[in-house]
């Protein structure tokens, strides 16, 4: 959906000015690729630095660059829960603001040999190569809060794809308030 919506937004329509052959299992589209199918692949990592390791492809392009900041990744919980346990809200969220942190006042060289036992398929060449990567391209952000610019942005991405039927207000989703504590707490 973000790799079509990136081409929309440069003029390019993806159902008549190209094909996107989207019958290939996600697990196998760099092999699919390596095996000449098709011109180029959107590929998550390890998968794009292991083809060009391979020199069969490169990275040309950064899907998260391109579209701005999405948030790939997200944590949800009940209203009913988050009433009931706040402090263990907070706490997630305050780890997780570390972790934060953490990647922002360190090198990438310093960052993939933490992270190195949770990718034990890789090797810590290739996963300091994609830290390098993500930190070059300013992927982390320095904080958790989950700006109603992003939240528009994704809408617009679900939008487009004809995911999304009707729009939701920001402020009857989020709560940003767990992120923000846990930003003011560590300065």
């Amino acid at each position: 959906m973000v790799f079509e919506y990136i081409l929309k937004e440069n003029g390019i329509d993806p159902e008549k000015d190209l094909e996107i052959d989207q019958s290939i299992d996600f697990g196998s589209t760099a092999a699919a690729f390596s095996g000449h199918q098709g011109d180029f692949s959107v590929e998550f990592e390890p998968s794009a630095t292991a083809l060009e390791k391979e020199g069969v492809g490169y990275v040309v392009a950064s899907l998260g660059v391109d579209s701005g900041y999405v948030p790939y990744t997200s944590y949800s919980a009940k209203s009913s829960f988050m009433e009931e346990h706040p402090e263990i809200i907070q706490k997630f969220t305050n780890a997780l603001q570390k972790g934060m942190e953490y990647v922002q006042n360190h090198t990438p060289e310093e960052i993939a040999k933490v992270i190195e036992p949770q990718f034990a398929e890789t090797d810590l060449e290739t996963i300091t190569t994609i830290v390098k990567r993500y930190y070059e391209q300013d992927t982390w952000k320095d904080n958790l809060v989950f700006e109603e610019k992003s939240f528009e942005l994704l809408q617009d991405i679900l939008e487009s794809a004809g995911e999304l039927d009707e729009r939701v207000d920001y402020k009857s989703l989020v709560t940003t308030e767990y992120a923000l504590k846990a930003v003011n707490e560590r300065a």
